[in-house]
């Protein structure tokens, strides 16, 4: 595989226009050293990113890592949340110049390039959010979204992903992502990886969701067939 792979952190940003033009997900491919085709997907969200790789053609899942993002000029720097090769920059700083058109997106002095998959569009649930809570049997249990250990989502406008990680242990918990829809109060996930179970690639899981007071009801069955009914709220 190519040195950048294990070089990026996944993130980049604009060259010379608004943060606004890198919202959205992108993709690029390489070959890795045993001839495998990897595709490399990032998403952008309104303050957080996440940058994962994983075989093209069976799924297989191979790393991801991301965290928060700030743009200064052409310099893009990256706080460090989670990260499945080098779980030692948890916690740390990096940065890149980067480049940006309406299609490409590029590190300076790289000649790998991402290609646009969606700008955010149409995106209902586009954003980053965390798990602030569960309902089990009528109940509401709320969980504390500042504590280390959290499980976020991070949405394009037809991409997504869930990462769990913890920030004080730097422990990585699973990860999974891939397509989805929205359509009449239903929300479907295409997983294209899995990094728990490589079974799950390919299946398709439908749950009920509402936004009730900026939160995301998130309802149905688990990809283990188990009843669940999430509560997500907008990261800040």
């Amino acid at each position: 595989m190519k040195k950048i792979f294990f070089l990026l952190v996944g993130t980049c940003l604009t060259f010379g226009i608004e943060a606004q033009s890198i919202m959205g997900a992108w993709e690029a491919y390489s070959t890795s050293e045993n001839g495998e085709k990897i595709k490399n997907v990032v998403i952008f969200s309104e303050g957080y990113q996440v940058s994962t790789w994983f075989n093209a053609e069976t799924g297989k899942f191979i790393r991801t890592n991301g965290g928060s993002w700030k743009l200064d000029g052409d310099t893009l720097t990256e706080m460090v949340e989670f990260d499945t090769h080098k779980a030692e920059r948890v916690g740390t700083e990096v940065g890149f110049k980067v480049y940006i058109n309406d299609t490409t997106m590029g590190i300076i002095g790289d000649e790998l390039k991402w290609n646009r998959i969606d700008n955010g569009v149409p995106g209902k649930l586009k954003g980053a959010w965390i798990m602030s809570g569960r309902k089990r049997n009528g109940e509401t249990l709320q969980r504390d979204t500042n504590s280390p250990r959290k499980t976020i989502k991070i949405l394009s406008g037809t991409r997504f992903q869930w990462i769990a990680y913890n920030t004080a242990t730097k422990q990585f918990m699973g990860t999974g992502g891939g397509t989805y829809t929205t359509h009449n109060g239903k929300y479907t996930e295409n997983i294209e990886f899995f990094s728990r179970d490589d079974s799950r690639v390919g299946v398709s899981l439908a749950f009920n969701y509402e936004l009730i007071d900026g939160k995301w009801h998130h309802s149905g069955f688990s990809s283990k067939g188990n009843p669940i009914h999430e509560i997500w709220s907008i990261r800040k």
